[in-house]
């Protein structure tokens, strides 16, 4: 019984290889010297697809002068507004951080002013460039008849 059962796997494997064979033979532009000029080809396409996704100018490979657009609002522009609950986009450089309860505050700088975002990153180091998209906050803390508030980012 064991021998016919090998003679039956040789048979299937034989026939496995002749297929093969077969196949190679009707698909020429698949080996021999047209494989170059087909993987060039796909090179290519894939190359032109990805710069296409993005837009980069001279100006956005700069390593600390990047930007997504004009998408992005100053900082000085965030007014502190207590109904205000816009979703904005900040860029700026992470100056400080501090740990909260279950996430993280960390204040970002631009040229135009500074403003604290709270966050669940918790791998945003001092001194790193970040595009940030967070819903504008207003805490009132009304002190001594003073009213000292401060707008944040809650990040989304």
């Amino acid at each position: 019984m064991k021998l016919a059962t090998k003679q039956a796997v040789k048979q299937k494997f034989a026939q496995s290889v002749a297929f093969m064979q077969q196949t190679r033979i009707s698909l020429p532009f698949l080996y021999g010297h047209n494989i170059v000029s087909y993987r060039l080809g796909l090179i290519f396409l894939l190359v032109v697809g990805l710069c296409s996704c993005g837009s980069l100018t001279s100006s956005g490979l700069n390593g600390t002068n990047f930007t997504i657009g004009t998408n992005v609002t100053p900082i000085r522009e965030i007014k502190p507004e207590k109904d205000n609950k816009a979703t904005v986009y900040i860029q700026g450089k992470v100056e400080k951080k501090a740990p909260l309860m279950k996430q993280w505050a960390y204040q970002i700088n631009d040229s135009t002013g500074k403003i604290w975002v709270v966050t669940n990153q918790k791998n945003l180091s001092e001194g790193a460039q970040v595009v940030i998209k967070g819903k504008i906050r207003y805490r009132s803390i009304p002190l001594a008849g003073k009213e000292l508030g401060e707008v944040y980012l809650e990040e989304e």
